[in-house]
């Protein structure tokens, strides 16, 4: 049957660094409302990839960065009070 995740988890995204588009994998325990936001380095979002409740589970979403600068970017959950944030890196 599917994976019932007991933790929240936010794992590094892959490939990274990554040339166009990446994969970022998430796991929710329990059923939760579900951000999931790409900033650049300033703080300023470029990207919103998750904005809905969604059921316990895992999850994987693409990112597709064709429209931006090569750099560092950073990914951030936010998922009922679990918040968590990594970096990747944009190589053109």
């Amino acid at each position: 049957g599917p994976i019932q995740p007991a933790e929240f988890i936010l794992k590094q995204n892959f490939p990274n660094p990554f040339n166009s588009t990446t994969a970022i994998q998430y796991s929710i325990p329990q059923r939760s409302n579900v951000k999931l936001k790409v900033y650049e380095i300033l703080g300023n979002e470029v990207a919103s990839l998750v904005n809905e409740e969604k059921e316990q589970g895992v999850y994987t979403i693409n990112f597709d960065a064709n429209n931006l600068a090569s750099g560092l970017y950073l990914y951030r959950i936010q998922a009922g009070s679990f918040i968590e944030t990594k970096k990747m890196i944009l190589l053109k």
